[in-house]
């Protein structure tokens, strides 16, 4: 029995695995802790020698710097040349050797805190490049260093300013320096240039100073009043036209007034009490006048047709609703409006189109070229024709465009006239070859061949003949108009063969 327990105690004592304690120095993963603490320990003693502080060479420079790389560079070329005299037979990768072994000797002998500027004396001196050789190329030009001066004479200025260069006018503080400079300038015909003295002297003069000079200066002056009509400066335009008593552009300008007005009333207040009076020429205070006529129609014109709209009384305006206001609309614009929905009012409403035509004397052309656009585009064709039927002194009717009718033609064909209203408007065009070219654009085949046929030309409806489609109505047509073309000609010629015959 003894002896069993002896073989167990063996057994168990023997084993290569300790037997479980809580002590930390068995522990596995105590000795993985102690282990990443050592390694940590180890990076930041790195670290604190890394960051040591920065190095100075026995001369008071610190190590890396520039002017330390400028330096070494310099003493390793040296070294180079004397190294190059004294060993002529001396190969090239040996003279390379030979600075490299330099360069890495003297960065044994300092620690260098920035090692970007290290590695760019090591590059440099792999290249053997001369830093003191290229520093003077690195100087700008002592021209250039005149561009920021400004000590410029008035002609420099000037031609400075023709090539686009920055340059100040600060300089020049007295009037006479000034006025040289916008002669300078207008001597060189340059308008841009002109134009930037202009407005260094628009800011450093006042205003009657400068008008003065102007005045005197009449090339100066133009382009002066066109840089302030572009920046809209109305006011000093104004003032100037009042130095210069130039009633006219000053009427002119004070009526520009009106476009900064919103309200359509008190625009037609502002044409009444302070445009129609002004001195104007003959035909600019008529345009006014008329200006004013149409803003006062127009105000009462959509006063109106905006009740009929919102009550719905009038069936134009439920068929064909408006799409705009008819305030500050032109005056071509405010007749087509007018031919659409008030085409059949009399003369006597404002409205009415003959109203409007006789009122601001709108000549015939025009309104026949409206009143067709806008009664086309109603699909209006017995309006349309009631614009060219004109009757003589004995009572017969004729249809007469004094627009020409190939542009009748043209009108109703963008408007979807139907073919019979354009083949009735084709034939009346008087040129036969533009008849033709018409109403072969918009396929009228008879007008075409009743063209041919009144021209007795042959072969054109033997050609046309080929256009048309096999066993239609027009090729049957053309057919019978040769055949009688023939039968006619035979006739002819038996006519006169008897003829001949009894003489």
């Amino acid at each position: 029995m003894s002896r069993v327990k002896t073989e167990e105690e063996e057994y168990w004592h023997g084993s290569k695995f300790k037997a479980f304690t809580f002590d930390d120095d068995d522990d596995e993963l105590y000795q993985l802790k102690e282990s990443k603490r050592a390694v940590n320990s180890l990076k930041a003693i790195v670290d604190e020698e890394d960051d040591e502080g920065e190095r100075f060479t026995w001369s008071g420079e610190p190590v890396g710097s520039i002017s330390w790389s400028i330096q070494e560079t310099a003493s390793n070329a040296r070294a180079g040349t004397e190294t190059r005299e004294h060993r002529p037979t001396a190969d090239t990768s040996s003279y390379a050797y030979s600075k490299i072994g330099s360069a890495n000797a003297l960065s044994n002998l300092f620690k260098v805190k920035s090692r970007t500027s290290s590695f760019q004396a090591l590059s440099d001196v792999l290249l053997d490049t001369n830093m003191k050789s290229l520093a003077p190329e690195l100087r700008k030009p002592k021209s250039e260093y005149q561009d920021y001066s400004g000590d410029w004479s008035i002609e420099d200025t000037v031609r400075r300013l023709q090539k686009g260069k920055s340059c100040s006018m600060e300089r020049f503080r007295a009037l006479k320096e000034k006025l040289q400079l916008l002669d300078e300038a207008v001597g060189l015909h340059d308008g841009n240039v002109i134009t930037a003295v202009l407005i260094f002297l628009k800011k450093t003069l006042n205003s009657e100073v400068l008008f003065r000079e102007l005045e005197r200066r009449q090339v100066a002056l133009r382009h002066f009043i066109h840089f302030l009509r572009e920046t809209e400066e109305q006011q000093l335009l104004m003032d100037l036209f009042r130095f210069l008593d130039r009633a006219e552009e000053l009427a002119i300008c004070k009526y520009r007034e009106h476009l900064n007005i919103s309200s359509a009333e008190e625009r037609r207040d502002f044409l009444k009490t302070k445009c129609i009076s002004l001195p104007f020429s003959q035909e600019d205070a008529s345009h006014v006048q008329d200006h004013y006529t149409l803003l006062e129609r127009q105000i009462i014109i959509e006063a109106n047709d905006r009740h009929l709209e919102s009550t719905g009384q009038d069936q134009m305006f439920r068929k064909y609703p408006r799409k705009a206001s008819l305030i500050f609309m032109p005056l071509v614009t405010t007749l087509f409006y007018s031919c659409i929905y008030h085409y059949t009012e009399g003369e006597g409403t404002f409205s009415s189109p003959s109203n409007i035509r006789k009122t601001f004397k709108i000549p015939e052309k025009l309104y026949i070229l409206t009143a067709l656009a806008a009664r086309a585009k109603l699909k209006a064709w017995s309006d349309v024709d009631a614009l060219f039927t004109t009757k003589n002194w004995l009572g017969y009717t004729k249809k007469r465009a004094p627009v020409g009718f190939h542009r009748v033609v043209e009108i109703l064909h963008r408007n979807g006239a139907p073919a019979q209203v354009l083949q009735d408007y084709i034939r009346l065009v008087e040129d036969a070859e533009t008849k033709v070219a018409l109403a072969t654009r918009y396929k009228c085949h008879e007008v075409v061949i009743d063209t041919y046929r009144d021209l007795k030309d042959r072969q054109q409806l033997m050609v046309y003949r080929c256009k048309v489609e096999r066993g239609s109505p027009e090729e049957d047509k053309i057919d019978m108009i040769l055949s009688n073309t023939v039968k006619s000609s035979t006739s002819d010629l038996c006519y006169s063969k008897r003829i001949f015959q009894l003489s």
